[in-house]
């Protein structure tokens, strides 16, 4: 880990969805490598102050802050546009995510264009303005946090698992396009996609909810059966968990580490 922290020291790190669930979890273990970070979030704005605190806490050498909707396509564009001015961003973590369950034919069109903006569009946007500089430079790192939805599909999510199977297509289109920049020395630019399982954020609350709604109210029964639909480990992953990887592939040995597909998911995917 220690090449990891050498490696991000002298870096800025941007991280969409930032403050809370997965994005945060990211964050802080850049921050502990010394990173710079750019947090972009629309969420809870009160979190602002402790996040940041906490970032500084753990050595991150400065932490700025963006607010945008990521559905707003036009908008989107150029606000990043601004900011890549402004920071030279040398690792990108797409994690900003937005998920609606309804039957396909109920589901909502406008809430479609929304969550298709938010989870595929949004890194379609951030890759495009910051991988030029990254390819001049010769050392970049892209994240896209797709989900095993990105592999996989659940019946009442078609926007969620169509945004995410494309989220993986545009990580392998981009490794391959970028795949010849720069050698071992320079680190190179990567492009993977990490892909969790059942995660504990407040993002999947309602489907916990919902299990434990069908186990009579208890909290830790519905858990239990949640994770047991699905991940046969029987245990969640940690949003820290998923951030130590992401640090870890920082490192510019990982050079050849591109284009791949990383489930964490406790054997979801295996079935």
């Amino acid at each position: 880990m220690n090449l990891a922290k050498s490696e991000l020291s002298d870096r800025w790190a941007l991280v969409t969805g930032g403050l809370g669930g997965i994005g945060a979890g990211i964050a802080c273990e850049l921050a502990t490598g010394g990173a710079s970070i750019l947090m972009h979030d629309i969420g809870d704005l009160g979190r602002q102050s402790s996040i940041e605190q906490l970032l500084l806490s753990r050595g991150a050498k400065q932490v700025e802050f963006s607010y945008f909707d990521l559905s707003a396509q036009e908008d989107s564009a150029s606000n990043w546009q601004i900011l890549s001015e402004k920071y030279p961003v040398d690792v990108l973590v797409n994690c900003a995510g937005r998920q609606a369950t309804s039957p396909l034919a109920e589901f909502p069109r406008k809430l479609w264009d929304e969550i298709l903006a938010t989870n595929l569009s949004a890194a379609f946007d951030t890759m495009r303005v910051f991988m030029p500089r990254m390819r001049a430079t010769e050392y970049g790192r892209i994240f896209n946090i797709a989900s095993v939805h990105g592999l996989v599909a659940s019946a009442n999510k078609a926007a969620y698992v169509a945004a995410k199977h494309g989220l993986v297509g545009l990580t392998r289109v981009a490794a391959l396009e970028y795949a010849a920049v720069g050698d071992a020395l320079s680190g190179g630019v990567t492009v993977n996609a990490i892909c969790p399982g059942w995660t504990h954020t407040p993002m999947i609350e309602p489907q916990i909810q919902e299990f434990i709604d069908s186990r009579g109210g208890d909290r830790a029964l519905g858990m239990q059966a949640l994770l047991a639909a699905k991940q046969p480990s029987l245990r969640f992953t940690s949003p820290a968990e998923i951030g130590s990887m992401v640090r870890f592939m920082c490192g510019r040995q990982f050079h050849n580490w591109t284009g791949t597909v990383i489930p964490i998911d406790g054997g979801w995917t295996a079935q």
